[in-house]
């Protein structure tokens, strides 16, 4: 396994639509692999191919005890509505509260295999699985601010967030 750079912000694939995974063979394990490694040691949730500037549909994510790679995701049902706030590993030292998401949704896509899959997730991992499909249609959670006032600088050591594997949220 390899750790893999990630990008920020002033790249461009940050802000492509990424393309679809048609051909599956035994190089798309080693890339996912990477991809986890690679999420792990930056302490994240999440990460979408485009984050590692490959334009290509696929994310991982993991949480508590879920753990899920999907390519060619896409939302088939999403349900309710939460508002909270998000980290980006491509936008190191930002957050941005007050972001909608779906409370509930249900995701088609293939495993690393190819084979068709389905996963339903609410509440934080919904939250995670809609940030990473958003990486792969271009968008970023900075997009998703209802106001600029909602953008917040953090640091490490800041007092008023958590670290939460990774994401950074208010704190309690």
């Amino acid at each position: 396994m390899a750790i893999r750079k990630i990008i920020t912000t002033e790249n461009p694939i940050l802000r492509q639509k990424a393309k679809k995974v048609h051909h599956f063979d035994a190089s798309l394990q080693k890339l996912t692999d990477d991809m986890f490694e690679t999420m792990h040691v930056s302490n994240g949730v999440g990460l979408a191919a485009p984050q590692i500037a490959l334009s290509i549909r696929v994310f991982v994510a993991e949480y508590e005890d879920r753990k899920v790679v999907i390519f060619n995701p896409e939302i088939i049902k999403a349900e309710g509505e939460e508002i909270g706030t998000e980290g980006c590993l491509s936008i190191p030292g930002y957050v941005g509260e007050n972001i909608r998401r779906a409370a509930k949704i249900t995701v088609k896509g293939q495993d690393v295999r190819g084979k068709n899959i389905r996963v339903t997730a609410e509440g934080w991992f919904a939250r995670i699985m809609q940030h990473e499909i958003d990486h792969l249609d271009g968008i970023l959670f900075i997009d998703r601010l209802d106001s600029p006032e909602d953008l917040k600088e953090v640091g490490e050591d800041d007092e008023g967030y958590l670290e939460d594997d990774g994401e950074i949220v208010l704190a309690e």
